[in-house]
Parts: structure tokens; sequence; C-alpha cells
């Protein structure tokens, strides 16, 4: 064999050669940057272990992205960006099949980060969320244009959205499925979001009790009924003991009497929040016999749930992860609760569901309740939660 020429052979210095940095970094940094804002959120993100994550230094990463808001900007619309470039490859007039089967794919590949989407894009800029909003909208379009070929009807784009939400859930929680399998899954669950009439619902319901509104009695009861409103509004982060004391018509400093700090209010909020459902679940669950009206009846709970509750629900859901292992931990074990519960019942109505896929499950229903409601702008009425509900069952395979 020829020896190498003089340009080929490495340098004898003693050291290394110096590692080639990757073409597709930027890509990189901002796919490792999803997985921490949605598991983190946003303001508890940093940039220094956004650079762990993608095993570079924090002055490597500014040469990419000026600051951590650039950098977030870029993983909220990543997801949305490979939805509508994925739709864009298929034909116009394709099978509603089609047309889901290439948003069920981009979404499951980018499961780990896609959360930021759905919680952390209020933390955006007002000209990011409209361009954000029209890219969305335009998929949403390209959706209902599928459904309605396939299955007529005039619902502005419920079905629609409600399809997109059973597919967007897997983004929302950590259950272990082979790829394969989870694509499978909520295909064949968004296919029948899609299929289902909403007025199904107003057929025989069976009314939901919730638990009475909370009424404030007490300062501390006072505060947190004050905070949640501008929790949801403004997001956990942005808001300040001032403001909080001003809702309530006191100092900042008299706030401290009733919670150690304004984490604690958060706490007690998703408590409340986790309590509330128990409650509703528990109430609906009473003379229920057999498991698909368990089902039908736990959906029907969780849409009026929904509606009735829409910030304190908004508010535990999405700033969940602001929290403290220590304070998370009760919120954590009252939701595994609950969902344990939905998939007892949903296993018994569908036998040949293992666990994982039960669950899968049990979050599309969750997903769609979440997205048919946000297109009803979450007007309460007893047909929209009757529509919402119908389209959860359908999700659910029953």
């Amino acid at each position: 064999m020829a020896p190498a020429s003089p340009a080929a052979r490495p340098a004898a210095t003693g050291r290394p050669a110096p590692a080639t940095r990757p073409r597709n970094r930027k890509q990189l940094i901002v796919d490792a940057a999803g997985r921490v804002f949605s598991e983190r959120g946003y303001h508890n993100t940093s940039m220094e272990e956004v650079a762990a994550r993608v095993g570079i230094t924090a002055t490597a990463l500014y040469r990419h992205f000026p600051n951590k808001y650039a950098l977030f900007a870029a993983c909220a619309h990543v997801m949305v960006d490979g939805l509508v470039a994925a739709l864009d490859e298929v034909p116009a007039g394709a099978a509603l099949t089609d047309v889901l089967t290439a948003v069920t794919r981009v979404t499951v590949a980018h499961r780990a980060s896609g959360g930021v989407y759905r919680w952390e894009a209020r933390y955006l800029d007002r000209d990011d969320r409209r361009r954000l909003g029209v890219k969305f909208g335009r998929l949403a379009e390209r959706v209902d244009e599928a459904v309605q070929r396939e299955h007529p009807l005039s619902d502005d784009r419920l079905r629609a959205m409600g399809a997109l939400g059973a597919i967007g859930s897997i983004t929302m929680h950590r259950t272990s499925i082979a790829q394969r399998r989870a694509e499978e899954l909520l295909l064949a669950s968004a296919l029948r979001v899609a299929a289902t009439d909403p007025a199904a619902g107003r057929r025989g319901a069976r009314p939901v009790e919730l638990p009475a509104r909370p009424v404030p009695r007490t300062r501390r009861a006072e505060i947190l009924a004050a905070s949640v409103p501008l929790f949801a509004r403004n997001g956990f982060a942005n808001v300040t003991n001032g403001q909080i004391a001003q809702a309530v018509g006191l100092t900042p400093s008299a706030l401290y009497r009733h919670y150690p700090g304004k984490i604690d209010i958060l706490a007690a909020a998703c408590l409340q929040a986790a309590g509330l459902l128990a409650q509703g679940v528990e109430q609906s669950l009473r003379g229920v016999t057999g498991p698909h009206d368990a089902v039908v009846a736990l959906a029907a709970t969780y849409a009026a749930y929904s509606f009735e509750y829409t910030e304190l629900n908004s508010v535990a859901e999405a700033e969940l992860a602001s929290l403290p292992a220590d304070l998370r931990q009760p919120v954590v074990l009252a939701q595994r609760e609950h969902i344990a519960v939905w998939e007892q019942q949903l296993r018994l109505a569908r036998p040949e569901l293992d666990p994982r896929q039960a669950r899968v499950l049990v979050h599309a229903g969750f997903g769609v309740v979440v997205e048919a409601g946000r297109r009803l702008r979450w007007r309460d009425s007893p047909d929209h939660r009757e529509a919402v509900t119908a389209l959860a069952v359908g999700a659910l395979g029953l």
C-alpha cells in the first residue's frame, strides 16, 4: 500500500485532531432545546443547560442564537414548520388517511419537543405568535378540507381540531411506546374523531355533576382565587407578588402571612384542580354499570370540568413544570390516579388494548378536549360540552 501523502498525514504534535463541527449543529441545538423547554418550561430553562445537552459550551451556543428568546422562538416554530412541509408533499385532494398519516409521523418524531407549542408558546412576542398562528391555521385548513371531503358536516373545523388534538397528545406525556405503534394508535384515533358526528353526544347524554365552584371564604382562598386568572393569562413567571396583592387589596408583604411564596400559591392551584377533577369523577361514576358507560361518563366529566374550570385547568397543565420536585410530587400522584381510573375502564371496554396502548388513547381523549375546546373558545354551553364529549369518546374507539 502506498504511504499517505504529507497532506493526508495527521500532524505529529501529540495532540488529538480537533473535532469536526457537525454541519447540522444548529438543528441539533434546536432539537435539544425543544426537549428542555418542554420538560422544564421557558423560564426554568437556561442556555447553559441547553449547551450541556448538546455537548458544547454556552459560548458556542451563542454563536448560533443571540439569546434564549431567539432559541425558544426557533423551537416553537420548528414542529409546525415540519407539519406544513409534510402536508405540502401530500397531493391536493389526497385521502384523509394520507393527510393524517403525514401529520402523525412528524408529530411522533418531534414528540420530545412538541410540548413547546401547546403551553409555552404564550411566552412568544406578538409577532411570533401571529406567525405561528398563521402556520397552524394553514395546517388546520388542510386537515379540515380532507375531513369535509370524506365526512361532510358543517362543524367549523371542530373535528379537524379534535383530530389534531388526538395526534398532538403524544407530546404531553412520557408513556413508553414504540414509535410505529404510537403512530398506528394515534392515526386510528384521529380518523375516528374525524368520522364522529359531534351532535351524537346530544342523544341520551347523561348530565354531569361537578363539584360546586369553591367560594373564597378566607384570605388565603381569596389569594388563590385571584392568582389563578393572573397565572392563566400572563404565565406564572410573569406574575408578580405585587399584582396578586393588588388583586386582593393587600400589600405584597402581607401575602407571606398566608403563603410562604408565590410558588406555594401555584402548588395550591394545581392541587385544587386535581381535587375538583377527582370529586367530579367520583360523582359521575356513581350508579354507572359497565365499562363502556363508565368511559363515556369519564369523557363527559373531563369535558365539563375543562369548560367549567378552564383557567384553573390550564394553569395546572401548563405550569406543573414550574413546581419544584417536592411540591410537584403530590400533583403528579393525583394525575396518575386519575389516568389509572380511565385506563382500567378503557381496558375493560376494549380488552385488546395493553396498558400502554390504553394510556396513549386516554391522553388522546384529553388532547381532543383541549383542542376542540380551544376551537370553541371555551364558550360554555350544554351543546358544546356534549359535542366535545362525543369527539373524545370517538378518539377512544368506543
